[in-house]
């Protein structure tokens, strides 16, 4: 099978939202090249892993590669991928250069082009990220492992959001918790809350690609008994009550949902909300202390913000 290699010149800001829509469109697997990533000193308290290639980013800027088949619809997937792009501005979202270039790439360069952006990473005290092929064995004893297959998932569980929310997780899930995972994605917040102590995960997500990643990575990680994957548009028509409720997608998202994931907590629960941009923060705090949440934190990771806010024991 013949595969073109579509090439977006964006901003670090528009990262995850493009990342969105190119695996809506039936893409498989993702690169990110980020010139940043060279650039920024690295905290070393979790271990990360780091082998980068100057020569495989950009000049400035972000590269986003995905690889889509060539087949009849490849000029259709390409310009409705343009069309949502460019749609990114109706939420200011700086979408930069925005150039798209199209190139032919062999079956060989196109399995194993992303494969070398992607090592075992420590993440959190207790969590190391790593892909199913690579052999990694824990470094000590209360290590907690996520093998995690992004070839289509989203992202690799590395990204600034989703470190910050697994960060808030393993803070505040406590044993036998109730949690809801609301645009859950590739799946790694919900096995992260399985192997913190959580009895039982309900991960909700409105695209199918991300319900089939989720249950294959809550499947390979053997947490797929303590959670159920539904597709689901965020919480509507949800019954069910959680001590967490952990969402890492987009301000404008998590502003649709704020008095429903409320009412969905138990008194004293938790929602840890990530993938707010830095001038989307104070909208979303202001929409979770309308709601009736209490605000516990506020946490950045590079351009990145993370709000966890409390549902007090006594609804006012």
């Amino acid at each position: 099978m013949k595969w073109t290699e579509l090439c977006i010149y964006t901003t670090n800001e528009a990262i995850e939202p493009i990342s969105n829509i190119i695996h809506e469109a039936g893409a498989s697997g993702v690169v990110i090249e980020d010139r940043q990533d060279l650039e920024k000193e690295r905290e070393s308290i979790y271990g990360e892993i780091y082998d980068l290639n100057p020569d495989d980013y950009p000049e400035e800027g972000v590269r986003l590669k995905a690889y889509l088949p060539v087949n009849s619809f490849l000029g259709e997937t390409v310009t409705e991928i343009k069309q949502a792009i460019n749609n990114l501005l109706l939420y200011d979202i700086d979408i930069g250069l925005n150039k798209i270039t199209l190139s032919e790439v062999n079956e060989e360069e196109w399995a194993t082009a992303w494969k070398k952006y992607y090592k075992p990473a420590k993440i959190s005290e207790r969590i190391t990220i790593t892909p199913t092929w690579e052999d990694y064995q824990p470094v000590s004893t209360d290590e907690l492992i996520i093998e995690l297959d992004p070839g289509m998932a989203f992202g690799t569980g590395t990204h600034p959001t989703t470190v910050l929310s697994i960060q808030a997780l393993e803070r505040f899930i406590e044993k036998d918790d109730t949690v809801l995972d609301v645009g859950c994605g590739s799946g790694v917040l919900s096995v992260a809350s399985v192997l913190l102590g959580a009895e039982q995960v309900f991960a909700y997500d409105l695209d199918e690609v991300a319900i089939q990643s989720t249950k294959l990575n809550v499947k390979v990680n053997k947490v797929d008994g303590k959670v159920k994957v539904k597709q689901n548009n965020l919480l509507d028509h949800i019954d069910e009550t959680a001590d967490i409720i952990v969402s890492n997608i987009l301000a404008e998202i998590i502003l649709r949902f704020e008095k429903d994931a409320f009412e969905r907590l138990k008194p004293g629960g938790v929602f840890i909300t990530s993938g707010i941009i830095q001038k989307k923060k104070r909208d979303v705090k202001d929409g979770l202390e309308k709601a009736g949440f209490d605000i516990l934190e506020i946490n950045q990771m590079e351009d990145w913000i993370s709000i966890i806010a409390q549902k007090p024991e006594e609804s006012r």
